[in-house]
């Protein structure tokens, strides 16, 4: 399902986004392509081919989170950000309150300058999980960072810092071991898992659990 002429406008048949939003995209979209030349941000064989592979994959999950919420805004941490996906389209899509936790300093000033640029209000952590102090969240993603058992031990603290009537869930975006991921962390821990095809790619999986 890769064609390279997959473009903004087949982008919105998926996602329906306002102008606004759309020109924050395109701004997000045009700086990726200049920083990518400076600093390893995505492959650059998938540039051509970014609206699918890496917008419309992150933005898909915004029909799984939903706003009810007995406080403001859901809370959303995305472990490994990398290049913001999927945390600054769903910052830019207005999801919430988007943290975007990234060890590496020039990944950062990347999710820092985007954030910036289009006003999205995005949280940056640049340090490492561990170090970070827990903060109650409603929601937890990952794209292409951590084996699932791994990203549910780096959640857990922060499972621990939230309030009872939070109960928080998990949004992962995960390719073709996603059976194999399961079985491993079915080792240590009891979930509830919900899972959906992915809008951008045949062979990857939305994953959806709960910690029981």
């Amino acid at each position: 399902m890769s064609h390279n002429n997959f473009s903004v406008d087949d982008f919105k048949q998926f996602i329906d986004v306002s102008r606004e939003t759309e020109e924050k995209l395109n701004c997000y979209a045009a700086l990726l392509i200049k920083w990518n030349k400076a600093i390893n941000l995505v492959g650059r064989d998938t540039i051509p081919d970014l609206w699918q592979r890496h917008f419309l994959d992150s933005a898909q999950l915004v029909k799984y989170i939903s706003n009810s919420t007995s406080r403001n805004k859901k809370v959303v941490v995305d472990f490994g950000s990398g290049a913001g996906f999927p945390s600054l389209i769903l910052a830019i899509l207005g999801v919430g309150e988007v943290h975007a936790m990234e060890s590496d300093l020039k990944k950062s000033t990347f999710l820092r300058e985007v954030s910036r640029e289009t006003d999205a209000g995005l949280i940056v952590h640049n340090d490492r999980i561990e170090k970070i102090k827990p903060f109650p969240v409603d929601v937890f993603t990952a794209r292409a960072f951590a084996p699932l058992y791994k990203i549910l031990e780096f959640a857990h603290p922060f499972i621990e810092a939230s309030r009872p009537e939070i109960d928080p869930e998990f949004l992962l975006l995960k390719g073709r071991k996603v059976d194999q991921e399961l079985t491993e962390a079915e080792k240590k821990w009891t979930m509830k898992v919900s899972r959906y095809k992915s809008l951008s790619d045949p062979d990857a999986t939305i994953l959806n659990l709960k910690l029981l």
